[in-house]
């Protein structure tokens, strides 16, 4: 036993690299990417450390080049699934007794691999896999995943040491006990380390889990999984079961030993999840823990004194980046009609200059979408617009997926607030724009909080403070991650922790304390040093 309080290394968020030209990183990148471009990956189901190869063979594609072949990955079916529980829930007892300081070590070694000797590896697995640019690759699957797991460790210290008071001869202690069974983690395509923190954050707390990968995302979670192997985490504490998503609910979410469900994807899934929990509470060992971020149709209101340049270039970048494909990507607008000629011309001339190709070039701005059902789907809402006589499309609007599932970066103008493509979650770079009057600003505030049933991220532009006061107050409900005079993504860990309310989730705030907290089930312990030997009390002397 160690016989110490040990203090945990105190977490920055981590550098980011530009890729500009001549760099050392952009050569070294370079390289990676025309590695991992001529090789086949075979990504097995890993449960209990063990690789397990599976008769139900599927493959990982580029979605900027749709024929080229990745990976081939075995399918967990059943069987592995039921696996998987078990292995988790061998390893439980260990894992939770392991000393808090090695568990933190295991983490705090792998953010080091994916910052130091892997981070080319699990960006350009991240850039082929899910088509993003260098420096999207960049933030996510090397800031923000190292981010998560230091800044986790960070908070689960933070966590323990929420102790009760004492008095004169008690001590009072909370023990911060994992939840009592396993965690089933289900994670999106879109950001590599939401894939790596949805089952880290429950193991740092002692628990163990299940984890589904989504398979549009799998190169990057698999070399993530290896990096957590590498860091030393213990055979059965995370169990990589890529699946499908009915199995999963037929097989691992009906157990009644799931204590805990952790989930980014769609609203109509983690309703569907949540809806089948409810329909089988009887049968739960305990009353599972659900945190789920899910969807969002976020807004840019610009206020008629704010400045149209930087309304501009945060709307294309805000829209634009990773296809639209970030949760908080900018996908309604609301411009005064004061300004509107402005913004419309500089929209035109800088969507225009956006080039979208290969990711593996670097002059492109975008690459493609993830693949052919989100291809038909972004289109399907274009050609709705383009059909409309209530909207008129601004710039874009066209998308080919011969080679690869590109879509152009689309401007729609609609004269109805309540416009399909400003009211449903598209998850594309597809941005819609509502030109208001000048004197129906609180219409259109009202139009801004209830057009939509997400509440994930929101921006206002304004210059005037008393107008900044009123529509951050305004637009209280409207937005878990608000910003003001800045574009709706880009939340960092320990920053701007990430979530939202409404239909867009849980808010229980990734990336901070509060999600952490939601891994634990405490118990409290009163240690009585003077027992009392009375029985009577001192009110019963007399009558």
């Amino acid at each position: 036993m160690s016989n110490g309080i040990f203090k945990i290394p105190t977490p920055k968020n981590e550098p980011g690299n530009t890729y500009a030209p001549g760099t050392k990183e952009r050569e070294t990148l370079k390289a990676e990417l025309k590695r991992q471009s001529e090789i086949v990956v075979d990504i097995p189901v890993i449960i209990n450390g063990e690789n397990i190869k599976t008769d139900t063979v599927k493959q990982v594609v580029m979605p900027h080049d749709h024929k080229h072949v990745l990976a081939n990955y075995s399918q967990a079916g059943e069987k592995e699934l039921r696996d998987a529980v078990e292995a988790a829930m061998a390893a439980k007892e260990a894992w939770a007794n392991m000393p808090w300081e090695h568990r933190a070590a295991i983490f705090l070694k792998a953010a080091d691999l994916i910052s130091g000797p892997y981070r080319d590896v699990m960006n350009a697995a991240t850039m082929l896999g899910q088509s993003k640019t260098a420096i999207q690759a960049e933030i996510d699957s090397a800031q923000e995943l190292a981010d998560f797991l230091r800044f986790g460790v960070d908070y689960a210290d933070q966590v323990y040491q929420i102790q009760p008071e004492s008095m004169k001869n008690v001590w009072n202690r909370l023990d911060y006990r994992p939840l009592d069974g396993f965690v089933l983690a289900i994670s999106p395509f879109n950001f590599t380390a939401i894939g790596g923190n949805l089952p880290s954050a429950p193991a740092m707390m002692g628990n163990v889990v299940v984890w589904k990968p989504a398979t549009t995302s799998l190169l990057a979670n698999y070399y993530f999984m290896r990096i957590l192997e590498e860091a030393g985490l213990p055979k059965g504490v995370i169990n990589f079961v890529p699946s499908r998503g009915s199995q999963v609910s037929e097989v691992v979410l009906s157990d009644p030993r799931m204590a805990g469900f952790h989930f980014t994807g769609s609203t109509a899934t983690f309703q569907t999840i949540w809806k089948t929990v409810g329909e089988n509470i009887a049968s739960y060992n305990s009353y599972p823990r659900l945190v789920g971020e899910t969807g969002g149709k976020d807004f840019v209101f610009a206020h008629e004194s704010a400045q149209a340049d930087k309304v501009v270039s945060n709307l294309v970048r805000g829209a634009f980046e990773y296809q639209g494909q970030k949760c908080s990507a900018a996908s309604r607008a609301y411009i005064p009609a004061s300004m509107w000629e402005q913004v419309k011309a500089g929209l035109v001339e800088e969507v225009a200059k956006l080039k979208v190709g290969d990711v593996r070039d670097f002059r492109n701005f975008m690459g493609a979408v993830i693949d052919k059902p989100a291809f038909d789907s972004i289109t399907s809402y274009i050609e709705y617009a383009k059909a409309s006589e209530e909207a008129e499309i601004l710039a874009g609007g066209t998308y080919d997926d011969s080679v690869g599932y590109f879509v152009q970066p689309t401007i729609i103008v609609t004269t109805n607030p309540n416009f399909k493509t400003m009211v449903e979650e598209i998850f594309g770079p597809v941005l819609t724009i509502y030109v208001y009057e000048n004197d129906k600003l609180e219409e259109t505030l009202t139009s801004v909080d209830t057009a939509s049933m997400y509440a994930l991220t929101g921006a206002i532009f304004a210059q005037d403070r008393q107008a900044i006061q009123h529509l951050e107050n305004r637009l209280s409900g409207a937005a878990g991650n608000f910003y003001i005079n800045d574009k709706p993504t880009g939340a960092m860990i320990n920053q701007q922790p990430f979530g939202g309310s409404r239909g867009s989730g849980t808010n229980d705030k990734a990336g901070s304390v509060f999600n952490m907290i939601r891994w634990t089930t405490p118990r409290v312990i009163k240690e009585n040093f003077a027992p009392t030997t009375d029985i009577a009390y001192p009110f019963m002397d007399e009558e």
